[in-house]
């Protein structure tokens, strides 16, 4: 169709002389036609002609590849026959069918999941694990080079807090778990608060201590931090594992220590960065419309976030030559990142820089009310989730009898699929009753329209490639639509990284298909007409699996 957009252009341009842009738009089932044009409303002012009058004029100059008619106040509406659909496909159809090279030559760094050190993977991760994995994959298929960088939050204050409720547990470092770290942190943040609302300061001082000792090069402070960070990676990788994510690089926090330091130095000299009295350093951000600065180092001297994200920045920048920067973190940092990208601007660090943010994901309490997930723990673990996905997967498909690694399919791609739902700027509800039924919008109900197709194809496999002679591909054009969508679909969200959208049209198609195996059958026809439904449906099902494929969703083997 964009080259019926490219003529109709062409035509206003001959006709009345002007550039308008044209679009078209899908037409309601009881409307003659397939795509509804308004552009000759837009131009009745300017051309001084009643807009059915204009509609008709353009319509004398198209092709007759398809059939026209003008539709109530002046809309264009086109007919398309399924077999020239078809055509279309036929000809635009290639190994690698709704990519694009648009960001060839060029790189993104995506950063997720941005896990902590010593703490439990909690459901706080999910959605920066996901949304990052389907940020990379977009990317992919519109031809950027993407390095995936897992951030670990391995140094600052947090290092501190576990350093010294450590020391005071008593427990023996060759016995402690992920878990108990988890705990310690916890208890500790518990007992700081309650420290400082006593007015005293003995365990927030004895965390900076430990901070500082770190930074330092302190040997006892160095042998916590690595065998912390060797518990707690065996733990994440343990997690992304099941989650089918993975990442290039995990540079954490401390690898960015001191480049950090040093560009605080260097634009504190240059007097981009000021000092304040007590000591600590911030950048000015008043020219952005920022009122509050950046803080940038503190008074005595450690680092904060802001300094190891400018010292990451810089990395990226000048060592990857990033093009573009994409951080999956949750919309409670947005005014954090709005800060961070402020100051690259001051410092001349011209690359695009984007944070995909997103909202919470919520249950139903106990009140039967919606609310952020959580635990009188304060954490809800990842693993627990992912474990109660698996027993409910094997509960609703137990006549199957899934292999394993099936069920991880299953249950992980409905929890991946409960995130793309709805525009990631809004909140998920997890509600486990329907993010894995097999009808309604789902993971599963996606996954098991690929395995049917595939099932088709496998039960057919004689009539690959038959000749199908002069089919009319009536049945077909719903579906011959849909699959036509899904370049220009994949371009579309490259920018604002919207891959709510490529759900929707996962579900969608897959629910064409569904409508179709109704009013198609496939193994009681003609050979000719089998033939021309089988490469439909060969069709159909690479498309579907390449959109879920975007989403980090795999196809089970079996459902």
């Amino acid at each position: 169709m964009d080259s019926l957009k490219a003529k109709i252009s062409e035509v206003i341009k001959k006709l009345y002389g002007v550039e308008v842009p044209v679009e078209f738009a899908p037409v309601p089932a009881e409307i003659e036609g397939d795509y509804s044009c308004n552009v000759a409303m837009r131009l009745a002012k300017a051309a001084g002609k009643a807009p059915r009058d204009i509609a008709a004029e353009i319509i004398a100059e198209l092709p007759t590849d398809y059939e026209y008619t003008v539709a109530g106040p002046g809309f264009i509406n086109i007919a398309v026959s399924g077999k020239a659909l078809a055509g279309q496909l036929s000809a635009a159809w290639t190994d690698d069918y709704g990519y694009n090279q648009s960001g060839a030559g060029k790189t993104a760094v995506s950063e997720f999941p941005s896990t902590n050190m010593a703490k439990p993977y909690s459901v706080g991760h999910l959605r920066p694990g996901t949304q990052g994995w389907a940020a990379k994959r977009i990317l992919e298929a519109n031809g950027w080079k993407v390095i995936t960088d897992n951030h670990l939050g391995d140094a600052g204050t947090p290092f501190g807090i576990w350093a010294t409720g450590f020391k005071r547990s008593g427990k023996s470092i060759d016995e402690v778990t992920i878990y108990d770290l988890g705990e310690i942190y916890i208890q500790m943040k518990a007992d700081m608060k309650a420290e400082e609302a006593a007015g005293e300061h003995a365990l927030a001082d004895s965390a900076q201590d430990w901070l500082l000792k770190l930074e330092a090069g302190d040997a006892e402070a160095t042998e916590l931090s690595e065998r912390f960070n060797k518990i707690s990676l065996d733990h994440i990788h343990g997690v992304m594992k099941r989650m089918n994510l993975s990442t290039d690089y995990e540079l954490g926090e401390s690898f960015f220590v001191e480049r950090g330091k040093a560009l605080v130095q260097k634009y504190l000299d240059e007097g981009v960065f000021v000092k304040n009295e007590d000591g600590s350093v911030i950048c000015p951000l008043d020219e952005f419309g920022i009122e509050v600065p950046m803080l940038v180092l503190k008074s005595n001297g450690a680092a904060l976030y802001a300094t190891t994200d400018l010292g990451c920045l810089d990395y990226r920048l000048h060592e990857w030559k990033a093009d573009r920067l994409i951080y999956a973190v949750g919309a409670e940092q947005k005014f954090y990142f709005e800060q961070l990208f402020a100051v690259a601007k001051k410092l001349g660090w011209n690359a695009e820089m984007q944070h995909v943010w997103f909202g919470t994901i919520d249950q139903v309490g106990p009140d039967g009310k919606r609310e952020k997930m959580s635990s009188r723990k304060g954490v809800v673990l990842l693993e627990a989730m992912l474990d109660d996905a698996e027993k409910r997967v094997r509960e609703n498909f137990a006549e199957a009898e899934l292999a394993d690694e099936d069920v991880r399919r299953i249950a992980t791609g409905a929890i991946k699929y409960s995130d793309f739902i709805a525009d990631r700027k809004t909140g998920i509800l997890y509600d486990p009753d329907k993010i894995f039924a097999l009808t309604g919008q789902s993971g599963p109900f996606c996954q098991y329209a690929c395995v049917r197709m595939r099932r088709i194809l496998e039960k057919n496999a004689d009539f690959a490639g038959a000749d199908f002679g002069d089919y009319d591909f009536a049945a077909e054009k719903g579906v011959l639509q849909k699959l036509l969508e899904f370049p220009a679909l994949v371009a579309g969200v490259a920018e604002n990284l919207e891959a709510h959208r490529i759900a929707g049209y996962c579900f969608e198609l897959a629910q064409e298909m569904n409508r179709y195996y109704e009013n198609a059958p496939i193994s009681t026809a003609e050979p000719a007409t089998k033939a021309a439904r089988l490469w439909l449906v060969a069709r159909a099902a690479t498309v579907l699996e390449r959109g879920l494929d975007l989403l980090g969703i795999e196809i089970p083997e079996k459902m």
